[in-house]
Protein backbone atom coordinates (compact mmCIF):
# COMPACT_ATOMS: atom_id res chain seq x y z
CA UNK A 1 0.00 0.00 0.00
CA UNK A 2 1.24 3.51 -0.76
CA UNK A 3 1.74 5.97 2.07
CA UNK A 4 -0.45 8.90 3.00
CA UNK A 5 -0.77 11.46 0.23
CA UNK A 6 -0.16 14.74 2.13
CA UNK A 7 -2.25 17.89 1.74
CA UNK A 8 0.94 19.93 1.27
CA UNK A 9 4.59 19.17 0.70
CA UNK A 10 7.88 20.95 0.02
CA UNK A 11 9.67 20.64 -3.32
CA UNK A 12 13.44 20.31 -2.82
CA UNK A 13 15.83 19.74 -5.73
CA UNK A 14 19.53 19.04 -6.11
CA UNK A 15 20.02 22.76 -6.82
CA UNK A 16 18.46 23.59 -3.44
CA UNK A 17 20.73 21.10 -1.71
CA UNK A 18 23.79 22.46 -3.52
CA UNK A 19 22.90 26.01 -2.43
CA UNK A 20 22.68 24.91 1.20
CA UNK A 21 25.95 22.97 0.99
CA UNK A 22 27.71 26.01 -0.51
CA UNK A 23 26.47 28.15 2.37
CA UNK A 24 27.63 25.55 4.90
CA UNK A 25 31.09 25.62 3.34
CA UNK A 26 31.28 29.41 3.39
CA UNK A 27 32.51 31.62 6.22
CA UNK A 28 28.93 32.50 7.18
CA UNK A 29 26.26 30.34 8.79
CA UNK A 30 24.13 33.07 10.31
CA UNK A 31 23.81 36.74 9.32
CA UNK A 32 25.89 37.01 6.15
CA UNK A 33 25.62 37.78 2.43
CA UNK A 34 22.85 35.27 1.71
CA UNK A 35 20.51 37.16 4.05
CA UNK A 36 20.91 40.47 2.25
CA UNK A 37 20.66 38.79 -1.15
CA UNK A 38 17.49 36.91 -0.22
CA UNK A 39 15.90 40.08 1.16
CA UNK A 40 16.72 41.95 -2.06
CA UNK A 41 15.26 39.19 -4.23
CA UNK A 42 12.13 38.97 -2.08
CA UNK A 43 11.72 42.71 -2.52
CA UNK A 44 11.39 42.12 -6.25
CA UNK A 45 8.33 39.94 -5.62
CA UNK A 46 6.90 42.46 -3.13
CA UNK A 47 6.74 45.47 -5.43
CA UNK A 48 10.04 46.92 -4.23
CA UNK A 49 9.13 47.00 -0.52
CA UNK A 50 11.96 46.70 1.97
CA UNK A 51 12.26 43.24 3.52
CA UNK A 52 13.45 41.85 6.85
CA UNK A 53 13.79 38.07 7.02
CA UNK A 54 12.95 36.30 10.27
CA UNK A 55 12.83 32.78 11.69
CA UNK A 56 9.16 31.90 11.04
CA UNK A 57 5.81 33.22 9.89
CA UNK A 58 4.83 33.67 13.54
CA UNK A 59 8.00 35.68 14.14
CA UNK A 60 7.10 37.81 11.11
CA UNK A 61 3.74 38.66 12.66
CA UNK A 62 5.33 39.41 16.04
CA UNK A 63 7.96 41.64 14.41
CA UNK A 64 5.37 43.44 12.27
CA UNK A 65 3.15 44.17 15.27
CA UNK A 66 6.17 45.36 17.26
CA UNK A 67 7.27 47.62 14.40
CA UNK A 68 3.76 49.09 14.37
CA UNK A 69 4.11 49.92 18.07
CA UNK A 70 1.44 47.49 19.31
CA UNK A 71 1.31 47.34 23.10
CA UNK A 72 -0.97 47.27 26.14
CA UNK A 73 -4.17 49.24 25.62
CA UNK A 74 -4.13 48.79 21.84
CA UNK A 75 -6.59 46.77 19.80
CA UNK A 76 -5.75 44.62 16.81
CA UNK A 77 -8.52 43.52 14.45
CA UNK A 78 -8.12 39.95 13.13
CA UNK A 79 -10.37 37.65 11.08
CA UNK A 80 -10.95 34.30 12.80
CA UNK A 81 -10.32 32.21 9.66
CA UNK A 82 -6.57 32.02 10.15
CA UNK A 83 -3.87 30.15 12.01
CA UNK A 84 -3.97 31.25 15.64
CA UNK A 85 -0.59 33.04 15.43
CA UNK A 86 -2.18 35.99 13.61
CA UNK A 87 -4.00 36.74 16.86
CA UNK A 88 -1.74 35.27 19.55
CA UNK A 89 1.34 37.25 18.47
CA UNK A 90 -0.61 40.48 19.07
CA UNK A 91 -1.71 39.22 22.50
CA UNK A 92 1.96 38.52 23.29
CA UNK A 93 2.60 42.27 22.98
CA UNK A 94 -0.25 43.08 25.36
CA UNK A 95 -2.90 44.01 22.80
CA UNK A 96 -6.57 43.11 22.87
CA UNK A 97 -7.67 41.20 19.78
CA UNK A 98 -10.99 42.09 18.17
CA UNK A 99 -12.30 39.39 15.84
CA UNK A 100 -14.15 40.60 12.74
CA UNK A 101 -16.00 38.24 10.42
CA UNK A 102 -15.04 37.22 6.89
CA UNK A 103 -16.69 37.58 3.49
CA UNK A 104 -18.59 34.81 1.77
CA UNK A 105 -16.77 33.30 -1.21
CA UNK A 106 -13.17 34.29 -0.36
CA UNK A 107 -13.37 34.05 3.47
CA UNK A 108 -11.05 37.01 3.83
CA UNK A 109 -11.70 39.94 6.17
CA UNK A 110 -15.09 41.56 5.49
CA UNK A 111 -14.68 45.36 5.06
CA UNK A 112 -18.12 45.97 6.59
CA UNK A 113 -17.25 43.88 9.64
CA UNK A 114 -13.96 45.76 9.89
CA UNK A 115 -15.70 49.14 9.81
CA UNK A 116 -17.91 48.03 12.70
CA UNK A 117 -14.93 46.76 14.70
CA UNK A 118 -12.61 49.78 14.44
CA UNK A 119 -12.33 52.09 17.47
CA UNK A 120 -9.98 54.88 18.47
CA UNK A 121 -7.86 52.20 20.17
CA UNK A 122 -7.30 50.18 16.98
CA UNK A 123 -3.58 50.10 16.25
CA UNK A 124 -3.40 47.45 13.50
CA UNK A 125 -5.83 45.63 11.24
CA UNK A 126 -4.56 42.23 10.07
CA UNK A 127 -6.03 41.07 6.77
CA UNK A 128 -5.35 37.40 6.02
CA UNK A 129 -4.99 36.24 2.40
CA UNK A 130 -6.76 32.96 3.12
CA UNK A 131 -5.71 30.03 0.87
CA UNK A 132 -3.62 32.44 -1.22
CA UNK A 133 -6.51 34.70 -2.31
CA UNK A 134 -5.79 38.38 -1.55
CA UNK A 135 -8.17 40.27 0.68
CA UNK A 136 -9.99 43.28 -0.81
CA UNK A 137 -7.36 45.83 0.18
CA UNK A 138 -8.95 48.89 -1.44
CA UNK A 139 -12.22 48.19 0.35
CA UNK A 140 -10.37 47.65 3.62
CA UNK A 141 -8.61 51.01 3.19
CA UNK A 142 -12.00 52.64 2.67
CA UNK A 143 -13.32 50.96 5.83
CA UNK A 144 -10.35 52.43 7.73
CA UNK A 145 -10.96 56.00 6.53
CA UNK A 146 -10.47 58.40 9.44
CA UNK A 147 -8.52 55.88 11.51
CA UNK A 148 -4.81 56.00 12.28
CA UNK A 149 -4.63 52.20 12.31
CA UNK A 150 -2.03 50.49 10.16
CA UNK A 151 -3.04 47.76 7.71
CA UNK A 152 -1.10 44.50 7.93
CA UNK A 153 -1.33 41.84 5.22
CA UNK A 154 -0.86 38.39 6.68
CA UNK A 155 0.41 36.92 3.40
CA UNK A 156 1.59 33.60 4.80
CA UNK A 157 -0.41 31.93 2.00
CA UNK A 158 -0.01 34.43 -0.81
CA UNK A 159 3.53 35.32 -1.84
CA UNK A 160 3.44 35.79 -5.61
CA UNK A 161 -0.27 36.67 -5.67
CA UNK A 162 -1.61 39.95 -7.05
CA UNK A 163 -4.53 42.25 -6.26
CA UNK A 164 -5.82 44.38 -9.14
CA UNK A 165 -2.46 43.88 -10.85
CA UNK A 166 -0.43 44.93 -7.78
CA UNK A 167 1.80 42.39 -6.03
CA UNK A 168 1.18 41.17 -2.51
CA UNK A 169 3.79 42.89 -0.38
CA UNK A 170 2.96 46.33 -1.77
CA UNK A 171 -0.71 46.49 -0.72
CA UNK A 172 -0.55 47.18 3.02
CA UNK A 173 1.55 49.21 5.44
CA UNK A 174 3.20 45.96 6.56
CA UNK A 175 3.17 42.45 5.10
CA UNK A 176 4.18 39.19 6.76
CA UNK A 177 5.27 36.08 4.84
CA UNK A 178 5.80 32.47 5.92
CA UNK A 179 8.25 29.98 4.40
CA UNK A 180 7.10 26.84 6.23
CA UNK A 181 7.57 23.64 4.14
CA UNK A 182 3.95 23.48 2.95
CA UNK A 183 3.96 27.11 1.78
CA UNK A 184 4.62 28.33 -1.77
CA UNK A 185 8.37 28.40 -1.13
CA UNK A 186 10.35 27.21 1.87
CA UNK A 187 13.41 27.99 3.96
CA UNK A 188 12.54 24.98 6.19
CA UNK A 189 11.34 27.39 8.88
CA UNK A 190 11.33 31.09 8.13
CA UNK A 191 9.40 34.20 7.28
CA UNK A 192 9.76 37.85 6.35
CA UNK A 193 8.29 41.29 6.94
CA UNK A 194 7.90 43.68 4.01
CA UNK A 195 7.09 47.39 4.11
CA UNK A 196 7.50 50.47 1.98
CA UNK A 197 7.97 52.66 5.07
CA UNK A 198 11.69 53.08 5.96
CA UNK A 199 10.89 53.77 9.63
CA UNK A 200 8.77 50.64 9.96
CA UNK A 201 11.49 48.63 8.23
CA UNK A 202 14.15 49.99 10.61
CA UNK A 203 11.99 49.11 13.63
CA UNK A 204 11.33 45.62 12.23
CA UNK A 205 15.02 44.95 11.62
CA UNK A 206 15.95 46.25 15.05
CA UNK A 207 13.31 44.16 16.85
CA UNK A 208 14.40 40.94 15.04
CA UNK A 209 17.98 41.70 16.16
CA UNK A 210 17.36 41.97 19.94
CA UNK A 211 16.92 45.75 19.65
CA UNK A 212 20.65 46.32 19.11
CA UNK A 213 21.77 49.72 17.83
CA UNK A 214 25.22 49.81 16.21
CA UNK A 215 24.90 52.99 14.12
CA UNK A 216 27.04 55.64 15.81
CA UNK A 217 24.69 58.40 14.67
CA UNK A 218 21.85 56.80 16.64
CA UNK A 219 23.73 55.77 19.79
CA UNK A 220 22.93 57.59 23.01
CA UNK A 221 26.17 56.99 24.92
CA UNK A 222 29.73 57.93 23.92
CA UNK A 223 31.29 55.39 21.56
CA UNK A 224 33.67 53.20 23.55
CA UNK A 225 35.18 51.35 20.56
CA UNK A 226 34.42 48.98 17.74
CA UNK A 227 32.50 46.67 20.07
CA UNK A 228 30.06 49.36 21.21
CA UNK A 229 26.36 48.56 20.79
CA UNK A 230 23.25 49.60 22.67
CA UNK A 231 19.66 48.48 23.23
CA UNK A 232 17.19 51.37 23.23
CA UNK A 233 14.06 49.20 23.15
CA UNK A 234 13.77 45.49 23.71
CA UNK A 235 13.62 43.01 20.85
CA UNK A 236 14.21 39.30 20.24
CA UNK A 237 16.59 37.16 18.22
CA UNK A 238 14.53 36.36 15.14
CA UNK A 239 17.42 36.42 12.64
CA UNK A 240 17.11 33.93 9.78
CA UNK A 241 20.36 32.04 9.21
CA UNK A 242 22.45 32.47 6.06
CA UNK A 243 22.20 28.78 5.25
CA UNK A 244 18.38 28.96 5.26
CA UNK A 245 18.40 32.11 3.15
CA UNK A 246 20.54 30.22 0.63
CA UNK A 247 17.75 27.64 0.43
CA UNK A 248 15.20 30.44 0.09
CA UNK A 249 17.09 32.06 -2.78
CA UNK A 250 17.24 28.76 -4.64
CA UNK A 251 13.51 28.19 -4.05
CA UNK A 252 12.66 31.72 -5.13
CA UNK A 253 14.06 31.03 -8.60
CA UNK A 254 11.28 28.48 -9.04
CA UNK A 255 8.45 30.42 -7.40
CA UNK A 256 6.90 31.26 -10.77
CA UNK A 257 6.92 27.57 -11.71
CA UNK A 258 5.47 26.62 -8.32
CA UNK A 259 2.61 29.10 -8.75
CA UNK A 260 1.91 27.94 -12.31
CA UNK A 261 1.68 24.28 -11.29
CA UNK A 262 -0.60 25.11 -8.37
CA UNK A 263 -2.87 27.07 -10.73
CA UNK A 264 -2.93 24.12 -13.14
CA UNK A 265 -3.93 21.74 -10.35
CA UNK A 266 -6.61 24.15 -9.14
CA UNK A 267 -8.08 24.34 -12.64
CA UNK A 268 -8.21 20.52 -12.79
CA UNK A 269 -9.94 20.37 -9.41
CA UNK A 270 -12.41 23.08 -10.48
CA UNK A 271 -13.36 21.13 -13.58
CA UNK A 272 -13.73 17.82 -11.76
CA UNK A 273 -15.82 19.28 -8.93
CA UNK A 274 -17.99 21.64 -11.00
CA UNK A 275 -21.05 19.37 -11.09
CA UNK A 276 -20.32 17.20 -8.06
CA UNK A 277 -23.26 17.32 -5.62
CA UNK A 278 -22.51 17.99 -1.99
CA UNK A 279 -19.39 20.13 -2.39
CA UNK A 280 -18.52 23.69 -3.33
CA UNK A 281 -15.19 24.66 -4.89
CA UNK A 282 -13.31 27.68 -3.52
CA UNK A 283 -14.45 31.06 -4.79
CA UNK A 284 -12.35 33.82 -6.22
CA UNK A 285 -12.82 37.40 -7.39
CA UNK A 286 -12.01 38.54 -10.91
CA UNK A 287 -9.59 41.18 -9.58
CA UNK A 288 -7.42 38.58 -7.86
CA UNK A 289 -4.52 36.45 -9.07
CA UNK A 290 -4.32 33.99 -6.16
CA UNK A 291 -1.21 32.07 -5.15
CA UNK A 292 -3.29 28.99 -4.12
CA UNK A 293 -1.56 27.70 -1.04
CA UNK A 294 -4.70 25.67 -0.23
CA UNK A 295 -7.59 24.20 -2.18
CA UNK A 296 -10.38 24.58 0.40
CA UNK A 297 -13.64 22.91 -0.61
CA UNK A 298 -16.87 23.06 1.36
CA UNK A 299 -18.55 19.76 2.18
CA UNK A 300 -22.27 20.38 2.62
CA UNK A 301 -25.07 18.77 4.64
CA UNK A 302 -23.00 18.27 7.79
CA UNK A 303 -20.85 15.56 6.18
CA UNK A 304 -17.38 17.11 6.54
CA UNK A 305 -16.23 14.77 9.35
CA UNK A 306 -17.54 11.69 7.53
CA UNK A 307 -15.77 12.65 4.29
CA UNK A 308 -12.59 13.54 6.19
CA UNK A 309 -12.50 10.16 7.93
CA UNK A 310 -13.22 8.21 4.75
CA UNK A 311 -10.54 10.00 2.75
CA UNK A 312 -7.96 9.72 5.50
CA UNK A 313 -8.66 6.00 5.77
CA UNK A 314 -7.97 5.79 2.04
CA UNK A 315 -4.58 7.43 2.45
CA UNK A 316 -5.61 10.90 1.28
CA UNK A 317 -4.18 13.48 3.67
CA UNK A 318 -7.01 15.98 3.62
CA UNK A 319 -6.81 18.70 6.27
CA UNK A 320 -9.01 21.31 7.95
CA UNK A 321 -7.70 24.89 7.87
CA UNK A 322 -8.47 26.22 10.48
CA UNK A 323 -10.24 26.05 13.79
CA UNK A 324 -11.57 29.63 14.11
CA UNK A 325 -8.96 31.49 16.13
CA UNK A 326 -11.43 32.72 18.76
CA UNK A 327 -12.50 29.13 19.48
CA UNK A 328 -9.14 28.17 20.97
CA UNK A 329 -9.36 27.65 24.75
CA UNK A 330 -6.74 30.34 25.33
CA UNK A 331 -9.14 32.89 23.82
CA UNK A 332 -12.16 31.34 25.53
CA UNK A 333 -10.33 31.91 28.82
CA UNK A 334 -10.11 35.59 27.88
CA UNK A 335 -13.88 35.78 27.39
CA UNK A 336 -14.23 35.22 23.63
CA UNK A 337 -17.32 33.24 22.66
CA UNK A 338 -18.52 31.14 19.76
CA UNK A 339 -21.22 32.64 17.57
CA UNK A 340 -19.58 36.05 17.18
CA UNK A 341 -18.38 35.43 13.60
CA UNK A 342 -21.09 33.34 11.93
CA UNK A 343 -19.70 33.37 8.38
CA UNK A 344 -16.31 32.08 9.48
CA UNK A 345 -17.86 29.54 11.84
CA UNK A 346 -20.21 28.15 9.18
CA UNK A 347 -17.31 27.90 6.75
CA UNK A 348 -15.20 26.07 9.33
CA UNK A 349 -17.93 23.45 9.78
CA UNK A 350 -17.75 22.70 6.03
CA UNK A 351 -14.11 23.33 5.11
CA UNK A 352 -11.78 20.60 3.86
CA UNK A 353 -8.40 21.15 2.16
CA UNK A 354 -7.56 18.76 -0.67
CA UNK A 355 -3.90 17.92 -1.43
CA UNK A 356 -2.21 20.73 -3.37
CA UNK A 357 1.52 21.14 -3.98
CA UNK A 358 3.75 21.43 -7.06
CA UNK A 359 4.95 17.83 -6.91
CA UNK A 360 1.41 16.41 -6.90
CA UNK A 361 1.18 14.20 -9.97
CA UNK A 362 -1.89 14.18 -12.21
CA UNK A 363 -2.45 10.52 -11.32
CA UNK A 364 -2.35 11.35 -7.60
CA UNK A 365 -4.84 14.14 -8.13
CA UNK A 366 -7.16 11.71 -9.92
CA UNK A 367 -6.83 9.45 -6.88
CA UNK A 368 -7.89 12.35 -4.64
CA UNK A 369 -10.91 13.12 -6.82
CA UNK A 370 -11.99 9.47 -7.00
CA UNK A 371 -11.71 9.16 -3.22
CA UNK A 372 -13.77 12.31 -2.72
CA UNK A 373 -16.50 11.09 -5.06
CA UNK A 374 -16.62 7.70 -3.31
CA UNK A 375 -16.71 9.31 0.13
CA UNK A 376 -19.59 11.58 -0.86
CA UNK A 377 -21.51 8.58 -2.15
CA UNK A 378 -20.97 6.82 1.15
CA UNK A 379 -18.83 4.13 -0.41
CA UNK A 380 -15.85 2.52 1.24
CA UNK A 381 -12.67 3.96 -0.26
CA UNK A 382 -9.84 1.50 -0.73
CA UNK A 383 -6.28 2.75 -0.24
CA UNK A 384 -4.19 2.66 -3.39
CA UNK A 385 -2.20 -0.54 -3.77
Amino acid sequence: MTGLLPYGRQSVTDDDIAAVVAALRSDWLTTGPEVAAFEAELSGWAGGAGVATVTSGTAALHVAYAAAGVGPGDEVVVPPMTFVATASSAVALGARVVFADVEEETFTLDPAALAAAVTDRTRVVAAVDYAGHPADYDALRTALAGSDALLLADAAHSIGAAYRGRPVGSLADLTSFSFFPTKNLTTAEGGAVATGDPQLLDRARRFRNIGLVRDRDQQRWPDEGGWHQEVHSFGLNYRLADVLCALGRSQLRRLGDFLARRAELVARYDEALADLPGVLAPGRRDWASPAWHLYPIRVLDGRRREVYDRMRAAGIGVQVNYLPAHWHPAFADLGYRRGSCPVAETFYAQQLSLPLYPGLRDADQERVIDALVAALRGLAVRPAA
